[in-house]
């Protein structure tokens, strides 16, 4: 493919995604000043940017690189407020996995 590529991940998809760019999202769970957690199917340490703006309890979508600890480092922090259905969204995440020669490459 040669278009940026940002598989949809969940927690449990982290170590497979080490230093690469990927598409999560969770509910704010904790901030901490430059990180927070997020609960994207278990807890994910995420380092902020000067422009993420989160709020505990509303869902986000990050996308950022996934670093060697399974931390990710966010490039784009999308606000999606608390009316989120995460079985729909997880279920999305999983059907890319099982289909994952259309969605992504595995590199």
């Amino acid at each position: 493919m040669d278009h940026p590529q940002t598989p949809r991940i969940l927690a449990p998809h982290l170590s497979n995604f080490q230093h690469r760019i990927v598409r999560m999202l969770g509910k704010v769970v904790q901030l901490r000043g430059e990180t927070a957690v997020i609960d994207a199917g278990g807890q994910v340490d995420v380092i902020l940017s000067r422009d993420s703006h989160l709020t505990v309890g509303h869902a986000v979508e990050i996308i950022g690189k996934v670093d060697g600890n399974l931390a990710v480092k966010v490039q784009a922090a999308t606000d999606f407020g608390t009316n989120i259905d995460f079985n729909a969204a997880n279920a999305v995440v999983e059907a890319t996995h099982r289909y994952k020669d259309i969605f992504y490459d595995e590199n």
